[in-house]
């Protein structure tokens, strides 16, 4: 019922920047919060970012300062500014929307993009 798609990963030398996207599609009423989070090679998802639909954010210690997330409620979109990349940034990236109300459902759900590869190299 609902999909995201990210975009924005690539390659890129520490110390630069990229700009991650996701837009969520679908029959969707209203999203609580979307999120970023990501799995380096061999170790287990953490949460990035998250921003909920009132303004509120929190990031991981690890990235505070350097990536900013942002939303474009009427457009169900997520964007990750990331700054002053460094190696251990690599990633997948992945988009998550959490209490995600659709028509015709009563209830809300949780939905994954399935991710974008972020490789800071140098």
């Amino acid at each position: 019922q609902v999909q995201l798609v990210e975009s924005g990963g690539g390659l890129v030398q520490p110390g630069g920047s990229l700009r991650l996207s996701c837009a969520a599609s679908g029959s969707i009423l209203r999203i609580n919060v979307m999120a970023w989070y990501r799995q380096p090679p061999g170790k287990q998802r953490e949460l990035v970012a998250r921003a909920a639909t009132g303004g509120n954010t929190n990031y991981a210690d690890s990235v505070k300062g350097r990536f900013t997330i942002s939303r474009d409620n009427a457009a169900n979109t997520v964007f990750l500014q990331m700054n002053s990349l460094k190696p251990e940034d690599s990633a997948v990236y992945y988009c998550k929307t959490e209490g995600t109300a659709v028509l015709g459902s009563a209830y809300v759900s949780d939905y994954w993009g399935k991710g974008t590869l972020v490789t800071v190299f140098a």
